[in-house]
């Protein structure tokens, strides 16, 4: 990877406020992490090492240009309650980052989750595709995926919810 590869790379997540991007690419790994320290100052940091095993091929998907979510119907008051009470239990699995949502790592494959699929911390959930990129969104909690909210090949903007995962 280039040296103003990298440096696009760090202004589009310092941007973004992503607290954190890996990238993996042949036999180079990125971790690009932003924070503040001690409250001061923001920071980006950069660890490049060798990765273990070649990152699985990239392939270019179709552009679609950013666009904010569309907002859902207008429930009815009673339903907004009852929805408000039982989602509430779940966990928001959110878009770390701005791109294009994918739940298969290519078009060929099936996807990462359904909706019933228990999953542990660590399993990828999708993909984000962000500058040609192709980023593995991973499960911070364990449990079972109850609700997908956003539609495959859907542009995603940065903390728009993304699963629904129950924890107990």
């Amino acid at each position: 990877m280039k040296l103003k590869e990298i440096q696009n790379l760090i202004k589009f997540v310092a941007k973004s406020g992503a607290s954190e991007v890996k990238l993996e690419t042949g036999d180079v790994k990125i971790t690009i992490r932003t924070g503040t320290e001690d409250g001061k100052e923001k920071t980006t940091y950069i660890q490049q090492v060798p990765a273990a095993m070649p990152a699985q091929p990239q392939q270019a998907a179709p552009q679609a240009p950013a666009q904010p979510a569309e907002a859902p119907a207008a429930p009815t008051a009673g339903n907004t309650e009852a929805a408000t009470d039982e989602e509430s239990k779940y966990i928001t699995v959110k878009s770390p980052i701005i791109g294009t949502f994918y739940r298969k790592p290519s078009p060929d494959k099936p996807v990462f989750v359904e909706v019933g699929d228990t999953v542990k911390e660590g399993d990828v959930l999708c993909v984000i595709e962000a500058m040609k990129l192709f980023n593995e969104i991973e499960s911070e909690v364990s449990g079972k995926i109850v609700k997908v909210l956003v539609d495959d090949a859907s542009p995603v903007e940065f903390d728009q919810p993304l699963f629904l995962v129950d924890p107990s």
